[in-house]
């Protein structure tokens, strides 16, 4: 057990030290079948606002967590999350997942939403 604590401490460390010399960056795309979602990036790259989902005219809104910044990628529908912590991070992108998931229709024929499409460092 002290082993596993050793081990995981190591990461940490180690996920630090990747983060301060190159950063994370999460690419995330959006995928719809009939109403085409709208990402507007604004408040200093700091929120992102989802318009159109499922054709609704509510905006869900993201604030991303400290040290995270978002881009457009120049792809259509592609949105970039950069920064130094990866638990920031992937929380910042799961959050942007999770507010764009219909919570009572069938996930096997819903599928849209936001997803991750890759996980690198920056280089």
């Amino acid at each position: 057990k002290a082993i596993a604590c050793v081990r995981t401490i190591c990461s940490h460390i180690e996920n630090m030290f990747t983060g301060v010399r190159q950063g994370y960056k999460y690419k995330m795309k959006s995928v719809y079948a009939h109403f085409p979602i709208n990402i507007n990036i604004i408040n200093d790259n700091t929120l992102v606002e989802v318009h159109n989902f499922l054709g609704e005219k509510f905006v869900r809104k993201v604030n991303l967590l400290p040290g995270v910044t978002c881009k457009p990628t120049g792809n259509k529908d592609e949105i970039m999350l950069e920064g130094n912590d990866i638990e920031n991070v992937s929380r910042s992108a799961a959050l942007n997942q999770q507010t764009t998931t219909e919570k009572n229709k069938d996930n096997r024929k819903f599928l849209d939403g936001e997803y991750d499409s890759e996980k690198t460092h920056n280089d």
